[in-house]
């Protein structure tokens, strides 16, 4: 399982400029630091089909009640924020491409899931070759 700590980001849509799409910066950002966090934890190049876990772990607002605290933590209540979590996927798999596979269209099995968290703000996911 693959961590990439820090705030959760989704795809950003492209901006156009003069004819020319131009990804969001923050996009690229944190696009890179996927990348990184791939090569110091995993490094392996996959090929064929592959599945594709990806978990994104909310901190649980402070203002949240006692009564809210315990529905999460009896798994009633999940993160219902931004950012959309296909874009969440999205971001990650895109940042993979030519590092841990050679296009993201080998992804064939895709999970992924918001879920709280009293821990750091986070991404986990995870390859693997289905045979």
């Amino acid at each position: 399982m693959v961590v990439v700590e820090g705030t959760i980001k989704g795809k950003g849509r492209p901006r156009f400029f003069n004819g020319h799409a131009t990804t969001p910066e923050d996009t690229v950002t944190y696009e890179n630091w996927v990348r990184i966090c791939y090569q110091q934890q995993d490094r392996r190049y996959l090929e064929g089909s592959i599945k594709a876990t990806v978990i994104a772990y909310y901190k649980i607002p402070k203002s949240y009640s006692k009564k809210r605290l315990e529905a999460i933590r009896a798994g009633i209540e999940r993160p219902q924020k931004k950012p959309d979590i296909d874009n969440v996927a999205k971001v990650i798999l895109d940042s993979l491409n030519k590092i841990a596979y050679k296009d993201d269209s080998q992804v064939t099995e895709l999970i992924v899931k918001k879920v709280f968290t009293e821990e750091l703000e986070r991404v986990e996911f995870e390859l693997e070759v289905i045979r």
